[in-house]
């Protein structure tokens, strides 16, 4: 771990808040698709299947450079990888304006899709800042930056009416080239970098930062990672066409139902955070999972009628949820999605502290792989069944076989770390000393026998 040695309460909070914002606001451009690509839909008449692929290109860059983004930004720091990262997104949604082609929308999809990488910068970047103790909270903080697609949701539907779409990225480009050079001129170099700088040691080497991913812990946090984050992302760009198209709702109206969801979804990161500080991350992800699946099993019924014959006659019988109950379950999903998405980024500096940047870029592509597979699962889905709630049955299945993989994973990882934990029902998130059946004797049990944080 990097030593804080000299690192004041004002130089944690700067950095953190400056990253925050600076996250929010790639966050705000990474989900633009969501409101601009309905009118790019009606004007270009796409299929479910094409728009659903417009919507996650964006992603698919997003999630990709979060690898290479990671290993530079602990090779050169964040305060010089944040700024460049912004800028060259900003030119690339500038010249989305002058696209008139679905192809060519794609590449250009591909430019923007860059501010998605942000988000592993600024996890190297804060991480550097904390002690172990406050990771967690301060990187759920951070991650609130995920209300950066709210932002989209709420905001760009009247700019859209304002400016017409083609303004609406102007505005979002120069806004994110603003927050660029505000975060080079304001921003301090982390105090590791700074460290490197004052002895002359030369950044670590690109295999060195890939040597953890080894780790089957850590592609079980990725995957973990697919659902919390690669869904929030996939349906905070499904929402607004969802509301459109099964409820009749007007774009404005979409957008701000579907923030209600981003909204939650990203704010609450910092609780999520905290209460895996305070009781274990491992609790916190099956909270998320349990929740999802039951919020999950009830979007994915559809509007339902069927008659059966009563003793006087037929009985008609409807099921169905009315808008106001399907927008309260999303914001509920939404809530735990960002506790799970705090759970699992709590473990990597504590696990992989001098390689925050390469285990967090792995675990964060993956998760936005998800955010781009799952919008072309949906359109697929819709254009193949014509059944509005089949992507929430495929998200509901998703988390069934997450939370099944999980739970075996970490009974089988407690009984041969602990066998005395064989029968043991209550599962702790760190235990100090294994938790034997209460006839069970731990007398004599050797230092090497302690338990070590799991998962």
């Amino acid at each position: 771990m990097n030593s804080l040695e000299g690192v004041t309460r004002t130089d944690q909070y700067r950095a953190l808040g400056l990253s925050t914002f600076a996250f929010t606001v790639c966050f705000a451009v990474w989900t633009i698709f969501s409101i601009i690509g309905v009118k790019i839909k009606g004007e270009l008449g796409l299929s479910d299947t094409q728009f659903g692929l417009l919507v996650a290109t964006p992603v698919l860059t997003g999630s990709i450079s979060r690898i290479f983004l990671g290993v530079w930004t602990e090779q050169f720091g964040g305060r010089i990888m944040f700024p460049l990262q912004m800028l060259i997104t900003a030119v690339a949604v500038w010249l989305l304006t002058s696209v008139h082609s679905y192809p060519v929308f794609l590449l250009a999809a591909l430019g923007l899709g860059l501010a998605g990488g942000s988000f592993i910068v600024g996890v190297a970047y804060t991480s550097r800042w904390f002690e172990k103790e406050r990771q967690g909270t301060a990187l759920g903080i951070f991650g609130a930056g995920n209300v950066g697609a709210a932002v989209t949701n709420f905001a760009a539907p009247f700019l859209v009416v304002a400016l017409g779409w083609e303004g609406t990225a102007r505005v979002y480009a120069v806004v994110l080239a603003i927050t660029a050079v505000l975060f080079y001129l304001l921003a301090k170099t982390d105090p590791e970098h700074e460290a490197r700088k004052v002895s002359g040691e030369g950044p670590v080497s690109t295999g060195q930062q890939l040597e953890p991913l080894k780790n089957i812990q850590v592609w079980r946090f990725a995957t973990y990672y697919f659902f919390v984050f690669g869904a929030f992302v996939a349906l905070a760009s499904f929402l607004p066409r969802y509301y459109v198209g099964a409820y009749g709702l007007e774009l404005t109206t979409a957008g701000v139902f579907a923030g209600l969801y981003s909204l939650p979804g990203s704010v609450f990161r910092a609780l999520g955070g905290w209460m895996s500080d305070k009781w274990g991350a491992r609790s916190v992800m099956y909270l998320t999972f349990v929740v999802s699946l039951v919020v999950l099993f009830l979007m994915s019924y559809p509007q339902t009628s069927y008659v059966v014959q009563g003793i006087t006659g037929p009985i008609e019988f409807n099921f169905g949820l009315s808008v106001g109950v399907f927008v309260a379950l999303t914001v509920a999903l939404g809530f735990v999605m960002s506790l799970g998405k705090a759970a699992v980024y709590k473990h990597i500096p504590v696990y992989y502290p001098h390689h925050v940047g390469s285990v967090g870029g792995l675990v964060g592509m993956i998760g936005g792989l998800g955010g781009f597979f799952l919008p072309i699962a949906f359109g697929m889905l819709l254009d193949l069944t014509g059944v509005w709630t089949a992507p929430f049955m495929l998200l509901f299945v998703l988390v069934a076989i997450m939370t099944v993989w999980m739970h075996v994973a970490i009974r089988r990882m407690e009984r041969r770390r602990h066998p005395a934990l064989k029968d043991e029902k209550y599962l702790s998130d760190v235990p100090e000393t294994p938790l034997a059946k209460p006839e069970a004797s731990t007398v004599g049990m050797s230092e090497a026998g302690r338990a070590r944080p799991a998962e």
